[in-house]
């Protein structure tokens, strides 16, 4: 889980992070796995609000170290997933000491990122010239709904809104069914995942260059790539739609019930279909007009769908990936649930989960990220911090005196 020795990418990279909820956090999150000092920059008594999204609740009660949870019902679980290896500082940004603090801070900093709405930023003195005034080799990116442009550029959006907006609801769930949500925040982790890919780019840069940079991305925007085989099916005048498991330019590539559950067949070629084929003793389906080529699959994926459910019905997952996965090395899988999908032989030799420190907790478990590189160092080296942990330290750091950050809590700029 931690890294062990030799450098990490992002070594002496400093990201302040003024961002709430998961487009702002995964993104900074991406960069602390690769080494990058992340401050979190939160509200005072607050916190950021996926502090208390949930239940569940973590309680702990009787911690009385630096920094304190959000919230009396205790730390959400949710929160630690986009926080891992951040430092927290609570700074009141209504404040002038606050956020002449904050200032002093972005003078160091490498990477500022925020995910507010277009014109908050400006109005809290945070925006892109106010920073670049105090640092101007910054690298500043900035997240939001729709993007600082456009006639929906003000409106507010969160990740069911852009799910519907991008297309995604429209093809996703059963063909006779109601629109569907994919059950993960997804178009708010695409966003973080460009925002972070922006950031290092742009850090690439600036090693070249020596210029500062701004990042500005809109969820929308960030989402619509994603869409590739329905979007290639519309640039060319083809109407796309709910197919359930199924794939709009594969066959067979979906789901199929078992006999005490489901499994994934994914044949992506033709040679791969016809081993299946005889692996599963329907030899015949292979020379059947209907099921001969991928097209003629895909244009009758109904009746293929009829007789492979028939065939598949008669023996368990686990049997048919042994058989099918295991012994015959074909493209077949099982339709794990989340604790399966976090625990299970393969996650366990690769070391996906894990464990991280937690002031309060003392351990709590972590997913590690999947990058791996032979002569670089990555991954977690602390779990998420609580509310303010870090507010004096950082402060302490950047030289600020016991006497200065006693003042700063006597007027209201950090908490008591």
């Amino acid at each position: 889980m931690n890294p062990d020795s030799g450098d990490t990418l992002l070594e002496g990279i400093t990201v302040v992070d003024l961002t709430t909820f998961v487009t702002g956090g995964f993104a900074t999150l991406m960069l602390a796995n690769q080494g990058a000092e992340v401050i979190k920059i939160e509200r005072p008594g607050a916190g950021d609000d996926s502090r208390h999204s949930g239940p569940p609740f973590v309680p702990v009660e009787g911690y009385d170290g630096p920094g304190r949870p959000a919230a009396d019902a205790g730390e959400s679980p949710y929160f630690w997933t986009v926080n891992y290896g951040k430092r927290s500082v609570e700074l009141n940004l209504k404040s002038e000491e606050g956020l002449a603090a904050l200032y002093d801070l972005i003078e160091s900093a490498d990477v500022v990122i925020e995910n507010f709405r277009p014109g908050t930023a400006e109005r809290l003195g945070v925006g892109y010239d106010d920073v670049r005034e105090r640092n101007g080799d910054v690298i500043y990116c900035s997240i939001s709904a729709f993007g600082d442009s456009g006639p929906w550029s003000e409106r507010p959006g969160y990740d069911l809104l852009v799910q519907g907006m991008s297309g995604i609801m429209s093809v996703t769930g059963p063909e006779d069914g109601d629109p569907v949500k994919v059950g993960l925040p997804q178009t708010d982790l695409i966003t973080a995942m460009w925002a972070a890919f922006g950031v290092v780019g742009a850090l690439f840069r600036r090693e070249r260059t020596g210029e500062g940079e701004r990042v500005e991305l809109g969820m929308l925007d960030a989402a619509l790539p994603w869409l590739t085989k329905q979007a290639g099916k519309a640039f060319v005048g083809e109407e796309t739609s709910r197919m359930g498991t199924k794939d709009p330019v594969l066959a067979p590539y979906q789901s199929y019930p078992t006999e005490d559950g489901y499994l994934n067949v994914a044949c992506g070629n033709q040679r791969l279909w016809e081993e299946f084929c005889a692996a599963i003793g329907r030899a015949e389906l292979a020379e059947d007009d209907r099921f001969e080529t991928n097209g003629d699959r895909v244009e009758h994926m109904d009746e293929l769908e009829e007789e492979l459910s028939a065939t598949l019905a008669e023996r368990t997952t686990d049997e048919w990936v042994s058989l099918l996965a295991d012994e015959k090395g074909l493209p077949v899988g099982p339709v794990f649930d989340v604790n399966e999908a976090l625990t299970n032989e393969q996650v366990d030799a690769r070391g996906v989960v894990g464990t991280l420190p937690h002031a309060a907790l003392g351990e709590i478990d972590a997913i590690e990220h999947p990058l791996n590189f032979a002569s670089a160092d990555s991954g977690f080296t602390s779990g998420p911090p609580l509310l303010g942990e870090d507010t004096e330290s950082v402060l302490s750091e950047l030289g600020y005196s016991e006497d200065e950050i006693d003042g700063l809590r006597e007027r209201g700029a950090i908490p008591e």
